[in-house]
C-alpha cells in the first residue's frame, strides 16, 4: 500500500491530494477507497478512465476498491463542472443506466480474492433517508458560507442554481460517511471537479465521526492541442461496443499525437514505467512506424473489449492501412469493417455470372459514373484486395472473394469499400 501515491504520482493521476494520505499509506494497513460514477448514461466513456483505472491500481497495491454507482444522486444531478442545471432523469432510466456501469467497471477491477472490489448503489441508503433526520445529522455540520466557497457553486452564482443542486455535495458528503461506516472506506477518489464535494465528506467524517478520511483528485484531460481529451467529431468515445464500435475505439487511440503518447501510455495501460520509457525512446527515433501509438491501442482496446476483439480489429486496420496479407485475413477482420467503410451486397450468383468491376465502384460511390470508373481504372487508381487495376474491363467473379464473401475495393490511398456476396 505504501508505494500507491509513487506509482500514481509517477503516472501523472494525482491533481489534488489531502496531507495525511501518504502517512495512512506508510502504516502497510490496507486501505479501503471509491470512486462515484454518475449514471448519465448506460456506459461510461474514455473520459471516465482515469478514475477507473484509479481504482484499479489502488487494488493492484493491495487495497479494497469500491464503486459507487449513483443511482440515488443521479436522480438530482452533480453541478461540478456544469454551467447549468441537467434535466431530472426516470428513476426507471437511472436504474437501467446503473446496470450498464455496473458491467462494464467489472473488466478493470476483480470482484474475487482477498481485497475484492465491490459495488454499491447510494440508492440504497438515499432512497431511505429521512429528511429530518438528514438535517439533524448532516446538514448542521456545514455553514452556508462554507458551501458558496466550493468552486461547483461559486461557478453557477451568476447563472443561478437551485437548491437541489446546491445540497448537492452535502449528499455526496453523506455517501463517504456512510461508506466510512459500512465498509471501512477511508478514501474517496475522483476528478479535480470533484475535490469541493470529496472534502465536503472529509468535513463530514471529521465532524460526525472524529476521524480522519482522505481525499485524492485527478487531473481532467486535455490534448496537447487544449481540447477536452475523449472526445471525436462524432461526440464521446463510449466504452460500449453498441455505441462506438471496437474497431473505431481503436482508431481514436491509434490517432493520438505523439506529443500525449507518454502521458497517455501512463495513464491508460499497466505497462511498466521503465518499458513505457524504453517504447517512446523508439518510438521517438522512428515515428513513422507508430510503435507508440499501436501499442496503446492495443493495451486499452484488449482492456475494454477483450484480446480477441483486439487482435480482430488490427487486423481489420491492417486490411486499409497496409501490412496485412489479405489472402490470409479472416472472415471477423472483414466483417469488422461491415459498418465502418461503403458496403454493397450482392448474391454470389451475381459473381457467378459475372460483376463488371466499373458498375461495382459506382455502386459502392468510389466512383460518379461508369465513365469515371473506367477512366481511373485506366490510370490504376482503383485496387482489388490490394491489387492496382488497370484493365477497365475487369470483372468481379468467385474468385477475389476473401474471408469467404468479401472483396475490398480502394480509390486512391484512404478512399474504401467492401463487396459482401451472400
Amino acid at each position: 500500500m505504501h508505494k500507491l501515491l509513487t506509482e500514481l504520482a509517477a503516472r501523472g493521476f494525482i491533481q489534488d491530494v489531502t496531507p495525511h494520505l501518504e502517512t495512512r499509506l506508510k502504516t502497510g494497513v490496507p486501505l479501503t477507497g471509491y470512486v462515484g460514477f454518475d449514471p448519465t448514461a448506460d456506459s461510461l466513456h474514455v473520459g471516465n478512465l482515469v478514475p477507473v483505472m484509479g481504482l484499479a491500481w489502488l487494488q493492484r497495491m493491495g487495497g479494497t476498491p469500491i464503486v459507487l454507482v449513483g443511482g440515488g444522486t443521479g436522480l438530482v444531478g452533480d453541478p461540478s463542472g456544469k454551467r447549468a442545471e441537467r434535466p431530472m432523469m426516470a428513476a426507471e432510466q437511472v436504474a437501467a443506466n446503473v446496470k450498464g456501469i455496473e458491467a462494464q467497471l467489472r473488466k478493470f477491477v476483480s470482484f474475487d480474492g482477498k481485497n475484492a472490489a465491490r459495488i454499491r448503489d447510494n440508492a440504497e441508503w438515499l432512497g431511505q433517508l429521512e429528511l429530518m433526520e438528514f438535517l439533524r445529522e448532516t446538514g448542521k455540520h456545514f455553514t452556508v458560507s462554507y458551501m458558496l466557497q466550493k468552486e461547483s457553486v461559486k461557478t453557477r452564482m451568476e447563472t443561478g442554481i437551485s437548491f437541489t443542486e446546491f445540497a448537492y455535495m452535502l449528499v455526496q458528503a453523506y455517501d463517504f460517511w456512510h461508506l466510512l461506516q459500512r465498509d471501512g472506506c477511508e478514501l474517496q477518489m475522483g476528478g479535480s471537479d470533484q475535490w469541493g464535494n470529496i472534502t465536503a465528506g472529509i468535513e463530514l467524517i471529521h465532524r460526525r465521526e472524529g476521524k480522519q478520511a482522505h481525499g485524492l483528485a485527478f487531473p481532467l484531460l486535455t490534448t496537447g492541442s487544449g481540447n477536452k481529451f475523449g472526445k471525436s467529431e462524432d461526440g464521446n468515445i463510449w466504452l460500449d461496443p453498441a455505441r462506438t464500435s471496437p474497431y473505431r475505439f481503436y482508431q481514436f487511440w491509434l490517432n493520438q499525437e505523439d506529443a500525449d503518447l507518454e502521458r497517455l501510455l501512463r495513464l491508460f495501460t499497466f505497462l511498466p514505467l521503465d518499458q513505457i520509457t524504453a517504447l517512446i525512446t523508439a518510438h521517438t527515433a522512428d515515428p513513422g512506424k507508430r510503435a507508440g501509438q499501436r501499442t496503446l491501442a492495443q493495451e486499452v482496446t484488449a482492456m475494454v473489449h477483450g484480446a480477441e476483439t483486439a487482435d480482430r480489429v488490427i487486423e481489420a486496420s491492417q486490411l486499409l492501412f497496409g501490412g496485412a496479407t489479405q489472402a490470409h485475413s479472416s472472415h471477423e477482420a472483414y466483417r469488422e469493417l461491415v459498418d465502418e467503410i461503403p458496403t454493397t451486397r450482392v448474391s454470389k450468383e451475381t459473381l457467378v455470372a459475372g460483376l463488371s468491376l466499373a458498375e461495382a465502384l459506382v455502386t459502392v460511390g468510389l466512383a460518379a459514373s461508369k465513365s469515371e470508373a473506367r477512366r481511373g481504372l485506366e490510370q490504376k487508381g482503383f485496387s482489388v484486395n490490394g491489387e492496382k487495376i488497370e484493365d477497365p474491363a475487369r470483372g468481379l467473379g468467385p474468385a477475389d472473394l476473401k474471408g469467404g464473401k468479401y472483396i475490398l475495393l480502394q480509390k486512391g490511398k484512404k478512399n474504401y469499400a467492401l463487396v459482401v456476396a451472400e
